[in-house]
């Protein structure tokens, strides 16, 4: 036996479609209508359920109502070669009246008694003149609701800053210029310094070392001269 038709109706009814770029969330909305005198029960199935967070994926639209579902394509590396195979249903039925789990309706529903509405998956990305487009509207906007005195004095702005930067720049090279000659002239008083006393310090160290000698042979001249007087 074929299946009834879908009651609800579906907008977009066969595509839906996510502008990127896709380095965030991107959302697209499913808009669902019930123009029966029935409630009825839906739920919305994709064929790529880590791909996509639905809210709400399932529940019960009134008769006569609308609602809103909000289909929210996760981040990825978006490939202008590779097209979408991912594809949502929208599977439906009209609730029963003494209806209390709506769980238990979905496993206990017959085959004749389900409707269900097929939608494939569209990326698109921005076109390069409407990031141009996009760019080029800000400034004009901006520049539109300044008159020429306060366009001059921003430009005016604009050059003394410019020669400020320049200004610093320069001071900043001669501080530079100034540390290293500095550190150089440091350097070259420090080195004969250096010298003179590693020279000092060898001649200090020589004459201890002469006096230690003197001392030594004066002892053994000492112990010499007390034996022959024994």
């Amino acid at each position: 036996m074929a299946r009834p038709e879908q009651v609800l109706v579906l907008e977009p009814q066969h595509e839906l479609k996510f502008r990127g770029p896709f380095t965030d969330v991107v959302t697209a909305t499913l808009k669902l209508t019930n123009p029966t005198d029935r409630n009825v029960c839906f739920k919305v199935k994709t064929t790529a359920p880590r791909r996509y967070c639905v809210r709400p994926n399932s529940g019960i639209i009134d008769a006569g109502t609308s609602i809103n579902v909000s289909v929210m394509l996760q981040p990825f590396d978006y490939d202008p070669n590779e097209k979408s195979k991912h594809k949502f249903m929208v599977q439906s039925m009209l609730a029963p009246y003494d209806m209390t789990d709506m769980e238990g309706v979905w496993k206990e529903a017959k085959p004749e008694e389900l409707m269900d509405s097929k939608l494939r998956c569209a990326f698109e990305m921005p076109l390069e003149n409407d990031k141009t487009t996009e760019h080029s509207t800000l400034p004009k906007s901006a520049s539109a609701s300044l008159d020429d005195g306060e366009v001059k004095k921003i430009m005016e702005e604009c050059k003394r800053l410019q020669m400020e930067v320049q200004r610093l720049r320069e001071e900043n090279k001669q501080i530079r210029e100034d540390d290293g000659l500095r550190k150089r002239k440091v350097t070259s008083v420090a080195a004969p310094h250096s010298s003179s006393m590693a020279t000092s310090a060898m001649r200090d160290e020589g004459l201890s070392t002469r006096v230690l000698a003197f001392c030594v042979l004066f002892f053994v001249i000492g112990v010499i001269i007390g034996k022959l007087a024994l």
